[in-house]
C-alpha cells in the first residue's frame, strides 16, 4: 500500500512524458507519386493536442503529491481521461497514417481531399505512434489505480493543511519582536 503513492505517481510522469517524446519524433512516412523524396511527418504535427495532453499528465502527477483525498480521486479520473484521450489521438493515426498527412500532402502538392491520398505510392508508421498509444494506456491504468487507492494515501502533511496553526513562539511575540530578542542576544523560544 505504502508503494502504491510512488509508483502512480511515476508512472503517471512517464506516461506524460512519454507521450511528450513520442510526438516529437517521426510518426508517419511517405513517399508522393513522381518524386524520390521521402517526407517525414511528427506526432505533434499530424495532431497537435498530443502536446497539452501530455503535459496535463505531467501537470496531474505533480498536483496528486499534494491534492486530498476527494481531489486526488478527481485527479485519478482525469488522468484516466487524458490517457484515453492519447491513445484515442494516437490510434486514429496508426488507422489512417494517409488522412492524418493529408495537411501535409495538400502543403506539398495543392491538391485536397480524397485524391490528395492517392498521390502517395508508399507510407510506413513508425514505432513512436505505438509508444503513444502505451503511454495513454498507462495512464489510463494508473488513474484507475489513483481512483481505487487514492482515497487510502497518506496526507501530504501539515505544511500543506489549511487548518494547521502554528503555535506561537512565546506569550505575546511576533515575528519583529522574535528578531528583536535574538539581536539582543536572547532565545525568542525560551519560555522563561
Amino acid at each position: 500500500m505504502r508503494r502504491a503513492k510512488p509508483l502512480s505517481l511515476l508512472a503517471i510522469a512517464i506516461a506524460g512524458a512519454l507521450g511528450l517524446i513520442a510526438g516529437s519524433q517521426t510518426w508517419v512516412s511517405f513517399m508522393l507519386d513522381g518524386t524520390h523524396d521521402l517526407e517525414a511527418v511528427t506526432g505533434h504535427a499530424v495532431n497537435a493536442a498530443l502536446s497539452p495532453v501530455s503535459i496535463a499528465l505531467v501537470a496531474a502527477a505533480l498536483a496528486l503529491t499534494i491534492a486530498g483525498p476527494v481531489f486526488r480521486r478527481i485527479l485519478g479520473g482525469l488522468v484516466a481521461l487524458l490517457g484515453a484521450g492519447l491513445v484515442a489521438l494516437s490510434a486514429s493515426v496508426v488507422a489512417s497514417p494517409i488522412a492524418a498527412v493529408g495537411a501535409r500532402i495538400t502543403e506539398l502538392t495543392g491538391i485536397a481531399g480524397d485524391v490528395a491520398g492517392d498521390l502517395v505510392v508508399w507510407h510506413s508508421v513508425a514505432a513512436w505512434a505505438w509508444v503513444s498509444i502505451a503511454a495513454g494506456a498507462l495512464a489510463v491504468l494508473a488513474g484507475a489505480l489513483v481512483i481505487v487507492l487514492g482515497g487510502r494515501w497518506a496526507a501530504g502533511g501539515r505544511k500543506y493543511d489549511a487548518s494547521a496553526q502554528r503555535a506561537p513562539a512565546g506569550a505575546g511575540s511576533d515575528r519583529i519582536s522574535d528578531w528583536d530578542a535574538l539581536s539582543e542576544g536572547g532565545d525568542p523560544t525560551s519560555s522563561d
